[in-house]
């Protein structure tokens, strides 16, 4: 009998064997995601291998925080993923720590996802990481987002938890 691979697996989708070494460590996982338009970052608790999403944001919830709108292009951005993962943290204090979890992302040094991380990380909230992986301050405060980055950063800072 020929065992047949997993439909998820096939579509690229799902590498089981590191969910199963995650779901297997028993600590809730942050998990970033990017697609042509937005980052989306999800705190995802597992019981019996059933995921609860416990919080989620996307990135085009800047655009409360004083993102341009004429600028919605660029919600995908460096920038922008840095600064959703600083308003995901001050959302999810208060929750257990948690390990990052990528999905099938190829793990670039200074990429989209680790701008998000550092994001979550100057929020406050403890997640295990390298220094090392993050991008360098001057992509993160590019100079076509400069004028704007900053509003939007205190505006978050700002705002309720």
């Amino acid at each position: 009998m020929r065992i047949l691979p997993k439909k998820r697996r096939i579509e690229n989708k799902t590498n089981y064997l590191k969910r199963k070494r995650m779901l297997e460590g028993g600590k809730p996982r942050i998990i970033i995601r990017k697609s042509n338009k937005y980052i989306t970052i999800q705190y995802v608790e597992t019981k019996i291998a059933q995921d609860k999403v416990v919080k989620s944001i996307v990135s085009n919830e800047l655009l409360e925080y004083g993102w341009p709108k004429e600028k919605i292009g660029s919600l995908k951005s460096l920038p922008a993923a840095y600064l959703t993962g600083l308003l995901f943290g001050k959302m999810i204090k208060s929750l257990k720590p948690a390990v990052l979890d990528t999905g099938l992302a190829r793990s670039t040094k200074g990429s989209k996802i680790y701008a998000a991380l550092k994001g979550i990380v100057d929020s406050g909230f403890s997640i295990p990481h390298g220094k090392e992986i993050f991008p360098e301050e001057k992509r993160i405060h590019s100079d076509n987002v400069k004028h704007f980055f900053e509003k939007v950063k205190t505006k978050i800072m700002e705002a309720k938890e």
